[in-house]
């Protein structure tokens, strides 16, 4: 059984990690108290189906915290293989991430403060660490390709392809591997009675999609798609984020997403269709 023991600084993505680790097929426990590390790995290593875990275990056990290192050692006296992860980011970005969130720190009022603390706290832990990710400049795409390379994780050699329609007044979509500016078809927003009713609505979706131009524009877009995701698995990638951009994300970039992944997924790819901004309008 592989164990894998995910700590780190406040803020630097240790739950996003988690996320990405159990969707790839690791059983996933966050906050775990240092003291039960021995024994959730005894339960894992009875169970038939938890062959790979991972757990986050951080400063927010509080004074339990103390007893991490010792955990550990009575981890390797069990016998159990475990390897230690480190998420790092840099003191602003950290601080910018809870100022966002609105979130206080585990171990202050004060982030800065906190951040002091657990960096005193956490600098033996990193130094015992097996793997270190800085966060600081990483999409979730990005962390997730990370952790792929630098565990060791087989991939079931299918690519999934992640179409995402946006708005460009809110914004490029940052991780889009591929961009398609669907800005040039004739805009619902200027009919009265759809003005209000997204893509995802027939209506608006048989205005778009019934144009001869969008149909030229869906046959074009399938046709470089089905030439280029076979060679980007070819090289290894494992996601493809395609974004599918209008002015706002509620009318033509919507319908459009929702038609070519509806497309690509009836030619039998892994498709997921999802919408960034159609409920900010």
């Amino acid at each position: 059984m592989e164990i894998l023991v995910i700590t780190g600084m406040s803020g630097a993505g240790k739950s996003k990690a988690l996320n990405q680790l159990e969707d790839l097929g690791y059983f996933a426990m966050d906050n775990l108290p240092p003291q039960l590390i021995p024994k959730f790995a005894e339960i894992a290593s009875a169970s038939n189906y938890m062959n790979k875990v991972c757990v986050v275990v951080d400063v927010r056990s509080g004074e339990f915290f103390q007893d991490f290192s010792k955990s550990l050692k009575e981890l390797r006296k069990l016998n159990f293989k475990y390897r230690l992860l480190f998420l790092d980011a840099a003191e602003d970005v950290i601080i910018n991430r809870y100022k966002e969130l609105r979130r206080p720190h585990p171990l202050s009022k004060s982030i800065v403060s906190g951040y002091k603390k657990e960096l005193e706290l956490m600098e033996d832990i990193k130094k015992s660490a097996d793997y270190i990710i800085d966060t600081s400049d990483l999409t979730d795409k990005q962390l997730r390709e990370k952790l792929i390379t630098m565990l060791g994780i087989e991939s079931d050699g299918e690519i999934k392809v992640s179409i995402c329609s946006f708005g460009f007044k809110k914004g490029i979509l940052l991780d889009g591997d591929l961009i398609f500016d669907v800005r040039f078809l004739p805009n619902p927003y200027y009919i009265e009675e759809l003005k209000h009713l997204n893509g995802e609505n027939k209506k608006t979706k048989d205005y778009v999609i019934n144009k001869e131009v969008t149909q030229k524009f869906l046959e074009k877009s399938v046709d470089i798609l089905n030439f280029l995701i076979p060679n980007y698995a070819k090289e290894g990638k494992s996601i493809l984020v395609v974004g599918i951009g209008c002015t706002g994300g509620f009318h033509r970039s919507v319908a459009i997403a929702n038609e070519l992944g509806k497309r690509l997924k009836e030619m039998g790819y892994n498709i997921s269709v999802s919408h960034r901004d159609v409920n900010r309008n």
